[in-house]
C-alpha cells in the first residue's frame, strides 16, 4: 500500500497554528493570510481523515491526534531544513573558540551543536563553558572566538538573543518554615542569580543564608535537586524534580534572565554569523516563535 506524502507548507503552517496559539498570529508568523492558513490545515486534516484542532468561536486546542502530529511535524520539518540548509548555503569551514555559560539551554544546546556538525562538518567547534565574566574576559583576550553569556539589567554589550524567566526552585519536599532564614545554594559573585536574588528578598525582609556555594551552575542545581537549598536559576534549566517556587509561597518575582551574544564580526565573522544564525533559528523553534527583541 502507499502513503500519501505530507505536504511540508501544510505542516509548517500546523506547526505555526500550535506554537502561536491562533490561524492570524501563525500566518503573521510566516507571511501568509490567516485564510491561506486555514487552507492548509484543512488540506492536512482532509489528507490524515482527523481532526487536528478542535476550534470554537473563543478557543483554539490540539487534539489527541494533532498532539501526536505535533512531533512528528516538528522532526519532519528540522530534518527537510537541515538538509537544505546543507546544500543551498556556503560551505563553511574552520575553527571556532565558543564560550558559552553553563545554564543556556543546557537540555537543548549538545543537540543544537551536534547538528550544526552534522550541516557543517568542515567547522570545528571548541566549546569552553564557564562563567560569563570569566568567558567575557578570555574574549577579551582573545582566548575564545565568540561568547553567549547572560546580560544583566542595564548592560548594552553584545546583542541579546534568548530571554527566559528566572525562577526560585528547589526540592519538592524541602521544608520552607518563614522564620527561618533561607537556605540558599548559589554560584559564587558576581552572578546576576545571585544578586537578583539576594536583592529580591532583601526587599520584602527575608532573612538568608548560603549553604551551598559553586562556580559551576549544574553543581548547584545538583544541591538544590538534593535538598540543600532554594536556587535561583533559569527556566530551561528547570527539570520534573524540582519544585518552582512564586508569590504564593511567598517569594518575589525575579523578572527575566538575558542571554547574548559577544565578539560578533572581526576574525572568522563569516563562520561566526552562520554559527550565531543556526543557534538563533533553534531557539525560536525551541520557544515557539518567541525571539528576542
Amino acid at each position: 500500500m502507499r502513503y500519501p506524502d505530507f505536504d511540508l507548507d501544510s505542516l509548517r503552517s500546523f506547526v505555526a497554528v500550535a506554537e502561536a496559539g491562533g490561524f492570524t498570529a501563525a500566518g503573521e508568523r510566516l507571511g501568509r493570510t490567516q485564510a491561506a492558513i486555514s487552507i492548509r490545515i484543512k488540506k492536512l486534516e482532509e489528507m490524515l481523515g482527523r481532526r487536528v484542532f478542535e476550534r470554537t468561536s473563543r478557543s483554539l486546542h490540539l487534539t489527541r491526534d494533532g498532539e501526536m502530529l505535533l512531533g512528528y511535524a516538528r522532526r519532519l520539518l528540522e530534518l527537510n531544513d537541515e538538509a537544505v540548509r546543507r546544500f543551498t548555503e556556503p560551505e563553511a569551514s574552520g575553527e571556532i573558540r565558543l564560550g558559552v555559560v553553563e545554564y543556556f539551554v543546557p537540555r537543548h544546546l549538545p543537540g543544537v551543536l551536534a547538528r550544526f556538525a552534522r550541516i557543517y562538518p568542515r567547522v570545528h567547534i571548541d566549546v569552553k563553558v564557564g562563567m560569563s565574566s570569566s568567558l567575557t574576559e578570555a574574549l577579551d583576550a582573545g582566548q575564545l572566538d565568540l561568547v553567549i553569556a547572560k546580560r544583566d539589567d542595564g548592560e548594552t554589550r553584545g546583542r541579546v538573543i534568548w530571554r527566559e524567566s528566572m525562577d526560585w526552585v528547589c526540592a519538592p519536599d524541602l521544608p520552607l518554615e518563614d522564620a527561618a532564614p533561607l537556605p540558599l545554594c548559589t554560584m559564587p559573585p558576581p552572578c546576576v542569580f545571585r544578586a537578583r536574588g539576594f536583592a529580591a528578598l532583601k526587599r520584602i525582609g527575608r532573612s538568608w543564608r548560603v549553604v551551598y556555594t559553586s562556580e559551576s551552575g549544574m553543581s548547584v542545581l545538583a544541591a538544590a535537586r538534593a535538598g540543600l537549598g532554594i536556587m535561583v536559576t533559569s527556566g530551561s534549566t528547570i527539570t520534573p524534580d524540582l519544585r518552582r517556587l512564586g508569590p504564593g509561597d511567598g517569594f518575589p518575582p525575579l523578572g527575566e534572565i538575558e542571554h547574548a551574544v559577544f565578539g560578533e564580526g572581526g576574525s572568522h565573522a563569516e563562520i561566526k554569523a552562520t554559527l550565531v544564525h543556526f543557534i538563533e533559528d533553534s531557539l525560536q523553534a525551541l520557544a515557539g516563535g518567541r525571539q528576542a527583541a
